[in-house]
Parts: C-alpha cells; sequence; structure tokens
C-alpha cells in the first residue's frame, strides 16, 4: 500500500501554533514548516509505537498553553511572535508508519524535508525518539558544511543496536559520515547512556566538540557559542533529555544535572545571530511521564525562540517584501 507524505492529526490542535494546514508538499509556499516525525527504527517490536510517539500530537494539544495568541507581547523575544510581519507557518502533518514497511517512513520523512527545503521554507520537526534526524540529516545535502548543534545527555555514537543503524543511540555516528555535515557541537552531556569508551574514542577522533552540562553550568552557555564558528549553517537536534528533568520531566532517561531553558534559549538566540539555523527537530518527549504539560510547553517556548529571533533577524524576507 503506498502512503502520502503526512497525513493531519486525527483529533486536537490540528496543527501547531495555529498554523495552517498544508499536506500538498509538491505546492508548498511557506517561510516555517512545523512537521511530525512520529516514528523512529525500533530496536524491538514493542518499541515501534511507544509513547514518544504520541509527542508531536501532544506538543500540537497544548499550542495554547505555548502561546495564548500570536498577536500577544512576548517576552521572549521582544514582542508578537511573527513581529506583525506577513510570514506564513504551516504544519504539514505527520509522516505515517507502514507496518509493512519498517523503513519505508525514513524514507518519506526525507522527501518530506526534502520538499520543506526546496520550498525555501525552514522545517521544525517533532519527534519521535532520536532516530528522525537522520532522514532529516540527508536532507541538508542540499548545503555544504552544515554546522551540528547535538542537545543531549547522551553521546548517540553507536554504530549500530542489535543490527540496527539507524536507530536513536546512532544519529550522531549516522551524521559524521555524511559528506555534507561538518562540525558537530555535543552540548549537555552527563551521566550514561548506550555509549561504550569505543563510542567516546570515535567522537574524539572524528572531532566532535563536547560540552558536558557541567562545562555549561560552571562558564555560561556564551563559553559554548563563542566555540561555535561564525557565519555558519547550523542545524539543531535537540533531545529532551539534554535538558534538566526540572524543565523537562518527560523523558525514558532522566538525569540530574542538565541544561536549564534559559540557557538553551541563549544558545538558540546566539546561534540565529551568529549565521544561519537550518532548521531544528525536538525529539524524545514521553507525554504520559509529563507533570502539567511542562516538557510539552517547554519544547513549545523553544520553537517560539528559534522562530521569534528568526523573525527579527530577516530570515525570511522575501514574503515580507511581496507583502
Amino acid at each position: 500500500m503506498s502512503l502520502p507524505l503526512t497525513v493531519p492529526p486525527a483529533q486536537g490542535h490540528r496543527t501547531f501554533l495555529y498554523s495552517e494546514p498544508v499536506t500538498d508538499l509538491d505546492n508548498l509556499h511557506a517561510d516555517i514548516a512545523f512537521i511530525g516525525m512520529p516514528y523512529g527504527n525500533a530496536y524491538t517490536p514493542a518499541a515501534i509505537i511507544n509513547d514518544q510517539s504520541c509527542a508531536p500530537d501532544r506538543i500540537r494539544a497544548i499550542s495554547d498553553r505555548v502561546s495564548r495568541n500570536l498577536e500577544r507581547y512576548d517576552f521572549d523575544v521582544g514582542g508578537p511572535i511573527y513581529d506583525g510581519r506577513n510570514i506564513r507557518a504551516v504544519d504539514v502533518g505527520n509522516v505515517p508508519f507502514d507496518l509493512n514497511d519498517h523503513k519505508g517512513h525514513f524514507a518519506r520523512a526525507e522527501q518530506v524535508v526534502r520538499k520543506v527545503l526546496a520550498a525555501g521554507a525552514m522545517p521544525i520537526t517533532l519527534g519521535g525518539d532520536h532516530g528522525i534526524p537522520i532522514p532529516i540529516f540527508r536532507a541538508l545535502d542540499c548545503f555544504s558544511d552544515v554546522t551540528i548543534i547535538h542537545i543531549d545527555a547522551h553521546l548517540d555514537w553507536r554504530d549500530d543496536v542489535d543490527g540496527v543503524r539507524d536507530g536513536l543511540s546512532s544519529p550522531i555516528r549516522r551524521a559524521s559520515e555524511m559528506d555534507h555535515i561538518g562540525q558537530i557541537f555535543q552540548i549537555g552531556l552527563r551521566s550514561q547512556g548506550s555509549g561504550r569508551p569505543a563510542e567516546a574514542e570515535a567522537a574524539q577522533k572524528y572531532g566532535s566538540h563536547i560540552f558536558t552540562a557541567y562545562d555549561v553550568h560552571d562558564h555560561g552557555m556564551q563559553a559554548v557559542l563563542d566555540k561555535i564558528p561564525n557565519n555558519g549553517k547550523y542545524y539543531i537536534t535537540i533531545d529532551a533529555d539534554g535538558l534538566d528533568p526540572s524543565v523537562m520531566p518527560a523523558v525514558e532517561g532522566p538525569a540530574p544535572g542538565g541544561l536549564l531553558f534559559t540557557q538553551v534559549r541563549t544558545l538558540i538566540h546566539g546561534l540565529v545571530g551568529k549565521g544561519r539555523v537550518l532548521g531544528m527537530d525536538i525529539v524524545e518527549i514521553t507525554p504520559s511521564r509529563d507533570i502539567n504539560n511542562i516538557s510539552c510547553i517547554t519544547a513549545g517556548r523553544l520553537i517560539v525562540n528559534l522562530i521569534g529571533a528568526a523573525v527579527r533577524a530577516n530570515y525570511f524576507p522575501a514574503r515580507q517584501e511581496a507583502a
């Protein structure tokens, strides 16, 4: 059975941040495109449809807590989110999963991102586990020398887990193998994950810039920003467990000592000011473990900060001039 590239959510808020629903990706006219990628490449049958696959629709569902109204003053960005400008944001829905073709959704996900980029829009993706950036990274090959900014408690350099090479423990290893990926900055690492000494050695051999959460706490996020090259092309991938459980409790692998919302906000605004942020994803939220929706709200607010900063940095001038 041939599936469409995306399908709209079935209930609740059908789009994120009151954006226009659009599933015709061949005739896409947008500045920003929100994409749901609920499914990764699971390690076990039980993990194919897990709690993280509910996250894209749950984040959409709390849009009214992320922003009560798009025209209200937002102190995170210094005014209304879109600054009164003619910015077109759309939600293209979720990449569907075919039980008869477990790998087909990654191919569809890559096609979706390619079409979004071809339309000149910024892809902002809601996951799903941390395998879902892999097709996004592949689609970025229309650019060269892309700098990956990776927020996570874990290293994510496994070559495979039980023979699965595109799973949630491998996205940064896969990125390092792509010719169009340049420098990699990994921020927020702490505690333990699937990485072994061999994975740490592989990351160091590649030249990955590793900043533990404690580096950030001791020296500030600006010290990290100062080491990221100016005038770069940046892609941001955020694993929710990179943030501290006090602000992001709904994760499978909580670890104390994580990054704070304010620190990640500083990073996002700083990257927008340094060069060009090509897109961003937020993954690995487990909604059933959330407390008063704070994890989903935090994810939404990080997206708001990226959008607000990008609008004010004139990322989307063509549509403004045409208004």
